[in-house]
């Protein structure tokens, strides 16, 4: 059963890869099953045997990089009992995975390939803010504490688009220190539910 979880595993990387360097050289709508299975070395059967559409491929290559980014976002709060969000340090890594995978991001947050995926993007943030944290002053008097989350995810959307938009010319770390002025100016100190 490993050996058959690992093939799977293994058939599933290689097309994943052969969708992102196709899509290096041509446009989403060029680039066909047909052309997908051969690059990735298998057969039209073997890419339906795991994807049912380009567009489910491409969604699967956009979860990796999320669930990965989520991991650096949980990884800036990681056993602290609280944090500014106006310190630039926690969001460095966070920035520098971006820049890292600038392909796959522009891709995914500028929306155009995949309908939707700026929202999958946004929900992923969101819903660890959401079950993880705690705003430390009470703003939740003057707005329900969704449209903050909200308002805080898709502020960090725009300004991933922002820096796409710009070729990526600035650096992780003004990137994060542009984000920690904005929070510097809008909302502070944040609690972590469980900071184990």
């Amino acid at each position: 059963m490993a050996n058959e979880d690992r093939r799977i595993l293994r058939t599933r990387n290689n097309l994943k890869k052969a969708m992102l360097d196709l899509l290096k050289e041509s446009n989403f709508q060029e680039v066909s099953i047909t052309k997908i299975a051969k690059a990735a070395r298998c057969n039209r059967v073997t890419f339906y045997s795991h994807y049912e559409n380009s567009t489910q491929l491409l969604a699967d290559i956009f979860h990796d990089y999320l669930d990965e980014l989520a991991r650096y976002y949980r990884d800036s709060f990681k056993r602290k009992k609280t944090f500014l969000l106006s310190e630039p340090s926690r969001s460095v890594p966070i920035f520098e995975f971006v820049f890292n995978n600038q392909f796959v991001f522009s891709l995914m947050l500028m929306g155009e390939v995949i309908p939707g995926s700026q929202n999958i993007f946004c929900e992923t943030i969101s819903a660890i803010s959401r079950n993880e944290l705690l705003l430390k002053n009470d703003v939740e008097v003057w707005f329900d504490i969704e449209a903050i989350n909200s308002y805080e995810t898709y502020a960090l959307l725009g300004i991933f688009i922002y820096w796409i938009k710009e070729g990526f010319k600035s650096s992780p770390e003004e990137m994060a220190k542009r984000l920690s002025f904005l929070h510097s100016i809008t909302l502070d100190e944040v609690i972590v539910k469980n900071h184990e």
